[in-house]
């Protein structure tokens, strides 16, 4: 089972010295319905995850996050750990990070 990380964790390690890879991984359609990100977050396609993941700093941990924080983002935090990077999942998922009040930015 992959490790959880609460919004408000993220939020404090955002603001470390050494902030982690944030990777929005919602489904395309999800992403593509949606007006806002978390702040600092890059999307990456979860279905193509084999692609991506050696682009990814394995000296920072990786933060990932779809709508809820379910099977989306927990699969993809599991590959990662599994390829040997420090990866969490988003508890909740980006609908809990903007239900807390915590910053998110407006799609380009």
């Amino acid at each position: 089972m992959p490790t959880a990380i609460s919004p408000r964790e993220l939020a404090e390690a955002i603001q470390a010295l050494v902030p982690p890879q944030i990777i929005d991984v919602r489904r395309k359609p999800a992403f593509d319905a949606s007006v806002q990100m978390i702040a600092g977050a890059s999307w990456r396609d979860p279905d193509d995850i084999a692609s991506w993941i050696s682009t990814l700093d394995t000296s920072r941990p990786v933060i990932v996050y779809c709508v809820r924080g379910h099977q989306v983002s927990q699969g993809c935090a599991a590959r990662l750990e599994t390829a040997g990077l420090r990866a969490a999942y988003l508890a909740g998922g980006i609908e809990q990070w903007a239900d807390d009040n915590h910053p998110t930015i407006g799609k380009a």
